[in-house]
């Protein structure tokens, strides 16, 4: 008999219908809450992307309208003509978003992982204590903390510097959490067996302990990147020059100090658009390894 060959998607969905005879109605239910809940959190996003392609008329209309109606790019347009009129380039600004963003998440997650490393496994005197600490350092509210920061980087002179953008995001508990959690999970034995063998602690750090963490590391990367990027304190509080000021502060000035609160609102809504659009990538991206964080960040 001649062998009938399936297109991949119907093999697939053969493949699938003895485990779909084993849903019950609760699975059946479950499946289809969530994926009602999975359709509202996308609400937001549909959201930004059609109020970014909403003409004027449409951005001001009573009650709003959630779809766009008359999509136009207008919006992109006229924050080129603004963007046209700066004494510092829209180019300038992104530079300093990008270069800021990178610098910091490559930072953020070696300092996090070369801290969690040694609480984790070398247990020196106090690692109890210096853990406890920074996991107390996650009660005080980011604004209770301007003060003393703002201090510390004018005492410094890293005022109108990039090192003032990066310093205070450099240490980031929850990373150092988030990566602990991971490497409490290697073998105390095989990172002995590596150390007989002649492996220093660097190599160990590198070949072991990092590959181990790969997905706290991609997720300690996607909060690093979320909260540089949108970050608006550093340039607002440490840099008076507008050649140091980052994309987000771009952003806020748009609008500010506006007589006709109508005025530049497309353009708003484009910038706010091109701010939430690398964001969106990095974590679709990064997905699944923040789901496997999430599931072994409270497993020993």
């Amino acid at each position: 008999m001649k062998r009938i060959e399936l297109p991949w998607r119907a093999a697939v969905f053969w493949r699938w219908i003895p485990h779909l005879k084993k849903i019950d109605g609760f699975q059946v239910g479950l499946i289809i809450g969530l994926t009602i809940l999975a359709a509202f959190m996308l609400l937001p996003i549909i959201y930004i992307i059609n109020h970014a392609l909403k003409p004027y008329h449409e951005l001001f209309v009573y009650p709003p309208n959630f779809i766009v109606r008359e999509p136009t790019l207008q919006n992109f347009a006229e924050l080129m003509v603004v963007a046209s009129n700066l004494t510092v380039p829209l180019s300038r600004y992104l530079f300093n978003s990008i270069l800021i963003s990178l610098i910091s998440v490559i930072g953020v997650t070696l300092i996090s992982a070369m801290c969690a490393y040694p609480i984790s496994k070398h247990k020196f005197p106090g690692h109890r204590f210096a853990f406890s600490l920074i996991i107390l350092t996650l009660m005080f509210a980011p604004e209770v903390m301007q003060i003393p920061r703002y201090l510390v980087v004018s005492h410094l002179g890293i005022m109108n510097t990039y090192w003032g953008h990066l310093l205070p995001i450099l240490a980031m508990p929850v990373g150092v959490f988030l990566l602990k959690q991971f490497i409490d999970q290697l073998p105390n034995e095989l990172l002995e067996a590596a150390r007989i063998d002649g492996a220093g602690e660097v190599l160990i750090f590198l070949r072991m302990v990092i590959p181990v963490c790969m997905p706290a590391v991609a997720t300690v990367a996607i909060l690093t990147f979320q909260g540089s990027w949108g970050n608006v304190e550093t340039s607002s509080l440490f840099m008076q020059d507008d050649e140091m000021k980052n994309f987000p502060f771009f952003l806020t000035t748009l609008t500010n100090n506006q007589t006709n609160i109508v005025a530049r609102q497309g353009a708003a809504a484009a910038a706010a658009l091109i701010m939430f659009v690398p964001n969106l990538l990095i974590f679709l991206f990064l997905q699944g390894k923040v789901i496997a964080t999430m599931a072994h960040s409270g497993i020993k």
